[in-house]
């Protein structure tokens, strides 16, 4: 199982712990879906096709991540996060295998990635889906 934090990310944190750098937080991050697994230095391959699009996923509340304390170095999804239904079978029927967050909604910085439990195609019709606490990012 291969998960990881991308190093633009580590950059950002070890700057500003150590170097006075900024780092802004943002009121949504986005949900990709990937057939390519990314790397700590590589986005790997992104889902493409029709009506593919990262869901944007609101992280300035506790609604949707809910605030970890004490030991804790793991944050889980608080409710279900549902994409667009595949409007054709998304990158040629190739299995999305990981699925990660990035900064915006196109392009930009890849911050968290992580294996999905089942690697499988999105096909014409499907709507990708992942329930309450299926979605897990661990700092350590």
């Amino acid at each position: 199982m291969a998960s990881g934090k991308n190093e633009a990310l580590s950059q950002l944190l070890l700057n500003f712990l150590f170097n006075g750098g900024t780092f802004t937080a943002t009121s949504s991050i986005y949900l990709a879906l990937f057939s390519v697994a990314p790397s700590i230095s590589s986005n790997g391959t992104e889902a493409t096709g029709t009506s593919y699009a990262r869901l944007a996923v609101v992280v300035s509340t506790t609604t949707n991540f809910a605030t970890i304390s004490g030991s804790t170095t793991t944050v889980q999804n608080a409710v279900a996060q549902t994409m667009a239904t595949a409007g054709g079978n998304w990158s040629s029927s190739s299995n999305m295998t990981d699925a990660g967050f990035f900064t915006t909604s196109g392009g930009s910085t890849l911050l968290y990635w992580g294996d999905l439990t089942v690697a499988k195609p999105i096909l014409n019709g499907d709507t990708p889906s992942f329930a309450i606490n299926a979605i897990t990012v661990q700092e350590l």
